[in-house]
């Protein structure tokens, strides 16, 4: 039986899916409502079963920095699967990819494919603790970080959303070794590693948090974690799945001059395949088998499609180099949506940075995990259900982190403002 219309889809997905979804966050349950299902997406834009365009800020929740189904990815996915679609062994676009990432991310002097972002970052807190013989690590409220035992402690994203920061199925144990620590909180940045840094082999971080609403840091923060990290002797790790080559050409750590120990990267260097990564100094690495004693491995890493669209990504990147444009656009969209909420003297935040912003509906400003508890989810919801009648999917979660496209017109933007502005008279 063919189902044409996203309620059907979504009824029969429920009998067959937990939720009927793949990943929690589509099932619309902070936002009300059922989920549309997609039919193809191209450029800026989604088309449902149903036949309804919809401007995306979603974006894949991150990888399409380029638009959807890019003419030249499609080509070098093309020419890739002329070839087959695995080989289990290595291949040239491992090599050529592992060179891309080196040039463009300062801290990289090795990498290691994967085939997630949550993939990279268990890797690297096992590499982490393989190299520094110590079992603490260190992360911060909100951080998402995948859906790894030991880093699923108070979690954004979408185990923000549906109001377990924790996941049942970790054992006490597992996050015994886990040390939260409020993030923009030097005193307890400090206090902490004075007090335990001997054990901590650690600390990993989205330098600019995007999954408990976009939290960027104050002043000499990011400076202060490399600078405890060193004094301590534990490797600082950078989660960059989101931000990296999104923010800049090498991620947060170009844009602000830090320099971590490892990174894990994911998203962009896919081209919209399953991917990540992780990367660092060599002597660090090279702890990872088969030079060291850190084990970690898997059937589809590196695999080709996944490389050849990474690779045509990153190229495009350096090609078009869209992130000036991109700010420009941010920060328009920006401008207009803080002016309309104080003309009706709504209290609405809108950190931006680049590609990258999102909607906070809080008196207080939020820099922490605590203060994003404390935002009106429910004003977003009502927005996103505006936006979505009138042509603009916006993520389906008031904690989520909104993306901008080198596909986005100066058109698609102004239609995106007129329907926000719009649904901020509404609620």
């Amino acid at each position: 039986m063919k189902y044409t219309t996203s309620e059907n889809l979504f009824k029969k997905s429920k009998e067959l899916m937990p939720g009927g979804v793949n990943s929690p966050v589509r099932a619309f349950r902070s936002v009300g409502g059922s989920p549309f299902f997609t039919e193809r997406a191209d450029g800026a834009t989604l088309t449902t079963v149903d036949g309804e365009t919809l401007i995306d800020y979603v974006g894949t929740w991150g990888p399409a920095i380029h638009g959807h189904n890019h003419p030249a990815i499609k080509a070098a996915l093309s020419e890739a699967l002329e070839k087959g679609t695995s080989f289990g062994t290595p291949n040239p676009y491992e090599v050529e990819m592992a060179e891309r990432i080196r040039e463009m991310v300062p801290s990289v002097q090795k990498v290691r494919m994967v085939n997630s972002g949550t993939e990279a970052t268990m890797a690297c807190v096992r590499l982490a603790r393989g190299c520094t013989g110590r079992d603490k690590i260190v992360k911060f409220a909100g951080c998402y970080h995948g859906h790894v035992d030991s880093l699923l402690v108070k979690a954004g994203s979408g185990a923000l959303t549906f109001g377990h920061p924790d996941s049942a199925g970790i054992p006490e144990g597992f996050a015994r070794e886990t040390i939260v620590l409020p993030f923009n909180d030097m005193e307890a940045l400090e206090e902490t590693f004075k007090a335990r840094g001997e054990e901590i082999a650690g600390l990993i971080v989205e330098p600019y948090p995007a999954n408990n609403c976009l939290i960027l840091p104050v002043e000499g923060y990011l400076r202060k974690l490399r600078d405890v990290c060193t004094r301590h002797g534990s490797l600082l790790i950078f989660d960059e799945v989101m931000t990296g080559f999104r923010v800049a050409p090498g991620g947060v750590q170009e844009k602000e001059g830090i320099i971590p120990d490892l990174t894990a990267l994911g998203k962009i260097i896919g081209g919209g395949l399953p991917v990540g990564a992780l990367g660092g100094k060599a002597e660090i690495m090279d702890y990872l088998a088969p030079e060291g004693p850190v084990y970690q491995a898997g059937t589809l890493s590196g695999n080709p499609l996944a490389m050849a669209a990474g690779i045509a990504s990153l190229w495009l990147l350096k090609k078009e180099n869209p992130y000036q444009r991109l700010d420009r656009l941010g920060q328009k969209l920006r401008k207009s949506l803080l002016e309309a909420a104080q003309s009706r003297g709504l209290p609405l935040q809108v950190p931006q940075t680049g590609s990258m912003f999102s909607m906070i509906f809080s008196e207080e400003p939020v820099t922490n995990f605590e203060q994003a508890l404390k935002i009106d989810a429910q004003k977003f919801a009502n927005l996103f259900r505006h936006a979505l009648q009138n042509g603009v999917y916006l993520p389906p979660s008031a904690y989520e982190t909104c993306f901008l496209s080198a596909a986005h017109t100066d058109k698609d933007l102004q239609k995106t403002i007129d329907v926000l502005v719009e649904g901020l008279k509404a609620i």
